[in-house]
This record gives C-alpha cells, sequence and structure tokens, in this order.
C-alpha cells in the first residue's frame, strides 16, 4: 500500500533530479504528472523534457481525446475532456506497450488544439529510451477503467498550483485557441471546474504532491 505523498516545493530542480533518477535505473520507467485543468502539466513535463534530453519522450494522456465526430455522436461535444471523452483503452494499451519495450519504436498521438483533434502515429518512442513522460488530468482517478493507470506508472506527481494562478491561466487557454473571454469564462465555469473538482482527490494515490508552480 502507498503512504502518504512526498510534499514538494523545492521547485523544478527538484522535480528534474527525480526524473534524472529514474532514467538512469537501467531500464524503462514511465513518469506520470498528474493535476487538475490548467495545473501547469504540460509546462513541468515540457520543462522536464528539455533537461533530460535524449534521455525522455513526453507522451500525453491528450492524444487519446476522442475526435470531434465521435463526440458528436455521443452527444458530449458540450463536455469534451470529461473522463468519458477519452479512449482509455488505448491509452492503457499504449502504457503497457511502453512499459516493456521491445526493439520496435513505438507511435503514440498527440492532440493539436489548433485543429481539436489528435493525429495518430505523431510521436516516435524508440525502444532505447530510458523514460517516458505522460502527463493527464485522470492519470490517478481510482474508478474503472482509469483505475488501472496508476499501476503503470512507476512514480505520479500530482501539481497543486495557486488555484487563482490555475483559473487565470486556463482562462488564457481558452482565449487564446479561440473563445472569447466570456466564452472561456463560461466554459471553464461549467466544464473544466467540473473535471477539476473529480481529480483533486486524486492527489492522495500520487508519490509527490507538487505545491505552487515549480520555477
Amino acid at each position: 500500500m502507498r503512504g502518504e505523498p512526498v510534499v514538494h516545493g523545492g521547485g523544478l530542480l527538484g522535480l528534474v533530479e527525480r526524473a534524472r533518477v529514474l532514467a538512469s535505473c537501467g531500464q524503462r520507467r514511465i513518469l506520470g504528472i498528474a493535476g487538475a485543468p490548467g495545473a501547469g502539466k504540460g509546462t513541468v513535463a515540457g520543462k522536464v523534457l528539455d533537461e533530460l534530453g535524449a534521455s525522455a519522450v513526453l507522451v500525453p494522456m491528450d492524444g487519446f481525446h476522442l475526435a470531434e465526430r465521435q463526440l458528436h455522436r455521443l452527444g458530449r461535444q458540450h463536455r469534451k475532456g470529461a473522463p468519458d471523452t477519452f479512449d482509455v483503452a488505448g491509452y492503457l494499451a499504449l502504457l503497457r506497450r511502453l512499459r516493456e519495450p521491445d526493439a520496435e519504436v513505438v507511435y503514440a498521438p498527440e492532440f493539436h488544439r489548433e485543429f481539436e483533434e489528435s493525429f495518430a502515429g505523431a510521436i516516435a518512442v524508440p525502444p532505447e529510451i530510458p523514460l517516458v513522460i505522460t502527463e493527464g488530468n485522470y492519470l490517478l482517478l481510482d474508478s474503472d477503467p482509469w483505475s488501472q493507470v496508476r499501476d503503470l506508472l512507476d512514480e505520479a506527481w500530482f501539481l497543486a498550483p495557486d488555484e487563482d494562478s490555475r483559473l487565470d491561466r486556463l482562462i488564457a487557454r481558452h482565449v487564446h485557441h479561440g473563445k472569447s473571454p466570456g466564452q472561456a469564462r463560461e466554459w471553464v465555469q461549467r466544464s473544466d471546474e467540473s473535471n477539476a473538482a473529480l481529480v483533486a482527490p486524486t492527489r492522495a494515490r500520487a508519490d509527490v504532491l507538487v505545491r505552487g508552480d515549480p520555477a
């Protein structure tokens, strides 16, 4: 049974060192970075990736968003980003392949916000890469089928930034991708914050609780 998560507030350097240890253990490891929408998961993952260079690859959960056509078919286009709007089975299958690399390159999908769609086979993971970083809202959910993700992660971080900063960042992201400020606030309050409330308790399943915004 896992204990309480270690509380980390020492900035990016300490997180990079934790990731470097994972990458140097001699076999493939998977690091998961979880948190609410707007928590900075992609930013932290990208900074760690920059520091580790060729030792790591980033494979975000967002590549498994259902396509817009499928969301309309299911009547879920207004809740895109909720747990049931992802291909969870596909994500789990990819993580299992990544955990035990053979001699082949594994290809993963990548989500493009400018198109609101994922591109198949956009991320290459060569077998010699020692660390795969994955990030997303629901890595630590304890309800099936998402609950299976946690056991596929060798280490999991949960980001808990200042809430005002998180909301400001989230609204700005939606505006950047085409929503008006009013539309962005409405979407955040109706959809993103429902997802955030679902994600918040999952911090207890993390190895590391990252408070504040790592520099």
